[in-house]
């Protein structure tokens, strides 16, 4: 049903980008701006998740967009993953937000809402590109959001990756050892590749340790004030 709908969603784009400009060579900078302006709401709105917890400070849209992009050069080189193309997914997986903002299931919105909204936003703010560049961008959100590609598990991976790893660096700031444990336990068993399995093991052991230490380092100040 979903492909369907992408289908829809390029021949609505390459409609809309061929009646707004009389020639392909044409730039209207002023769509340009327009779209680095929506762009630019990602470095403003908050992720809900962290703001229904309360957290002091917490990342934006492009904070985690940000690092997911950057973990592209951390992919192995003798994979046969092209890591270019997991950059550009990651940079594109949640622009939609910078319209709808960051829906989760905390918001009491359906997920075929949630998709409606973020389809129609997408088309929004590549009717500000030229054809090739709207194109690119509606190909790069439909791998995305289909999985069926290596790559994009492999950025779904880093999506849900990025997110524990921002728990446990809130845990550590905050110095509250397991504060957050449920984003750990309902991303349990979700991790498709090895690579990404490998990560998460890493930073468990890393999290016991931190735990581990600050028991201990809690339980010696007890002994001393005592």
């Amino acid at each position: 049903m979903f492909k369907n709908i992408f289908q829809n969603i390029k021949v609505l784009a390459q409609i809309n980008s061929m009646s707004s400009r009389s020639t392909s060579t044409a730039t209207n900078y002023g769509d340009y701006v327009k779209f680095l302006e929506l762009v630019g709401n990602c470095k403003q709105i908050k992720r809900t998740g962290w703001v229904l917890r309360n957290v002091d400070d917490p990342e934006t849209i492009s904070g985690h967009m940000y690092r997911m992009s950057v973990m592209s050069f951390i992919i192995p080189k003798e994979s046969e993953i092209d890591r270019i193309k997991c950059m550009k997914l990651a940079l594109i997986h949640d622009l939609a937000e910078s319209i709808v903002g960051d829906i989760t299931p905390y918001c009491g919105i359906s997920k075929q809402e949630k998709r409606l909204r973020e389809h129609n936003a997408i088309l929004e703010i590549c009717s500000l590109l030229d054809k090739n560049s709207s194109e690119e961008v509606l190909t790069l959100f439909e791998e995305y959001e289909n999985q069926e590609t290596d790559e994009a598990q492999l950025v779904k991976d880093f999506d849900l990756y990025d997110m524990i790893l921002q728990a446990y660096e809130y845990e550590k700031r905050d110095q509250a050892p397991n504060k957050y444990e449920e984003f750990f336990i309902n991303t349990k068993g979700r991790f498709k590749t090895d690579f990404v399995r490998k990560l998460v093991d890493e930073l468990q052991k890393q999290r016991e340790e931190f735990h581990e230490n600050f028991t201990s380092n809690l339980k010696k100040e007890n002994q001393s004030a005592s």
